[in-house]
């Protein structure tokens, strides 16, 4: 339930800003907006103010922003000044690529939040967050909540002190003082080689991060560039899935996203807002890629308007291309989705 219940929040959240980006354009470039909508479904709420509707409706799934003269019938003609296909070419691709901008500064904001408000781990607390099953920390009774205090009488301060120590120890014993409820006390245990990390573990995973806050105009600065970054990255990622030297196995649809989010969540809402910010930015990417029936497939037809002259493509060929595209993608949606269950079925996720 709690997967479900965040998963409504990050999708509502990073659809409505996508949303709201098309609104503030159409607004300030004078295009009429019937109706702005948070949340999808039957409408439970509706206040008109102006030419707008803004209403709340029933599924918390982010919102919709329609405007007069979006979608243009085959025979429809119209002289509304406030249409939008009656708007200049700039003001019409500004609309339409407004939304996945929103997405890019949403993941931006998120990073420049973390950065500069939480701050980011540069280490852990000496406090255990999680005791391995099966590990030597579990045999000798060590527990979640535990305190390392010291081991071999060294008194240790960060957990990058503790990991240099146990690393280095394959089968040595090592004398650890810890600490539960005010209570201390001393365990012996042994350091058992791991192969595939290369180094000895006891099997204890750390709890607390040691945040550290960055100056808000570094986080500002930081959390741009880390957006460009990732941005580069998705993008060199998605040419590798297209060229076939990525795996298309890896691709996670609906339910893939919801396991991953749910995960997330029980790390912490900080891996919760990092994740926000990473759909947020997928998000941007995949809607400006030249597929019909997305945003990117609506400004492809914008460049070849441009490319003509300013001569529009006639209606009923444009709202068939997206009409098949539609078609396809959710067929891609469902095979997508059917691969995520069974391999959540499986134990892949």
């Amino acid at each position: 339930m709690q997967t479900f219940i965040v998963s409504l929040i990050v999708f509502g959240v990073i659809i409505f800003v996508h949303e709201f980006g098309h609104f503030i354009l159409a607004k300030s470039t004078g295009v009429r907006v019937e109706e702005f909508s948070l949340g999808m479904g039957p409408q439970i709420k509706g206040q008109k103010k102006g030419e707008t509707l803004y209403s709340l409706r029933a599924l918390p799934l982010g919102g919709f922003c329609r405007m007069t003269g979006e979608i243009v019938d085959d025979n429809e003609v119209s002289s509304d000044p406030k249409s939008f296909n009656n708007k200049s070419l700039g003001a019409r691709m500004s609309i339409i690529v407004s939304g996945s901008l929103m997405n890019f500064l949403l993941g931006a904001l998120i990073f420049v939040f973390m950065f500069s408000v939480v701050g980011i781990p540069h280490d852990y607390a000496n406090f255990i967050g999680e005791v391995m099953p099966g590990s030597a920390a579990e045999m000798v009774g060590i527990q979640p909540g535990d305190e390392i205090i010291s081991i071999n009488g060294q008194t240790l301060n960060s957990w990058s002190e503790i990991t240099g120590i146990i690393h280095h120890s394959t089968e040595k014993t090592l004398e650890i003082e810890l600490k539960r409820n005010k209570q201390v006390f001393k365990v012996s245990v042994v350091p058992q080689y791991d192969s595939e990390r290369g180094v000895a573990l006891i099997g204890i995973v750390p709890r607390d991060p040691i945040l550290e806050r960055m100056s808000l105009w570094a986080g500002v600065s930081k959390g741009f560039v880390q957006t460009y970054e990732i941005t580069i990255e998705m993008i060199r990622q998605l040419v590798l899935l297209i060229s076939g030297q990525v795996s298309a196995d890896e691709v996670a649809g609906p339910v893939g996203i919801i396991q991953i989010i749910g995960q997330s969540a029980r790390l912490g809402w900080i891996n919760v807002a990092y994740l926000t910010a990473l759909i947020s930015i997928n998000l941007g990417i995949i809607n400006l890629l030249p597929i019909p029936a997305l945003d990117g497939g609506r400004f492809f037809f914008l460049i070849i308007e441009a490319v003509r002259g300013g001569k529009k493509v006639e209606p009923e060929k444009e709202n068939l291309v997206h009409f098949l595209g539609f078609a396809l993608l959710m067929l891609l949606m469902v095979f997508i989705t059917y691969k995520d269950i069974v391999r959540w079925l499986t134990g892949g996720f």
